[in-house]
């Protein structure tokens, strides 16, 4: 699939290459296998990225001087170089930092999608997002304190929009996070 901006393969291409820098930076050098390995356990087997998208995103680091490759026996390995750390550390310092140099497109992506309605476009990226949360928060294997303290998180931050936004006072969150999502 090509459009304006790219193919669906361009889009997990830098992806996978920050993934990969995230994983040089945090683990020092890795290999090809080793970063499909590791995507394909954090998305729980739903996405293992083969050759195709994992090498050209690691020679594309290298190209741009994020990472470096040298080969050990029959692999090549990557490291990060001090360019990659600072993409990583440009991209973690928030979405606001993006935010301020990019024009805001939503209004041209509703009408992609058939609706020129932003505020419509907004409240079901709103709602696709609490679909996943509800569904990380009722994963089986994550750990009852951590589901906790992100309940209290998730609760505070809607709360507090709730308050930002004009609207109806009554309107409230109860003063609990539920136990819906238990």
């Amino acid at each position: 699939m090509t459009g304006p901006i790219g193919t669906v393969e361009d889009f997990r291409r830098r992806l996978v290459g920050l993934y990969a820098l995230t994983l040089m930076e945090r683990e020092g050098e890795v290999h090809g296998y080793r970063i499909s390995e590791r995507i394909a356990q954090r998305t729980e087997g739903n996405w293992r990225p083969g050759p195709g998208a994992v090498y050209p995103a690691l020679a594309q680091l290298v190209r741009s001087g994020f990472a470096r490759a040298r080969t050990r026996g029959r692999r090549r390995e990557y490291s990060i170089t001090p360019a990659g750390r600072k993409l990583l550390l440009r991209i973690r310092q928030g979405p606001d930092q993006f935010q301020k140099a990019r024009v805001d497109l939503a209004p041209l992506w509703a009408e992609v999608l058939g609706n020129p309605d932003v505020g419509e476009l907004h409240l079901l990226n709103l709602r696709r997002a609490l679909t996943r949360l509800e569904g990380f928060l009722n994963h089986p294997g994550e750990d009852p304190r951590r589901r906790a303290k992100l309940l209290v998180a998730v609760h505070t931050e809607l709360s507090s929009a709730l308050r930002r936004i004009p609207g109806d006072p009554t309107l409230r969150i109860p003063s609990r996070p539920r136990r819906a999502l238990d």
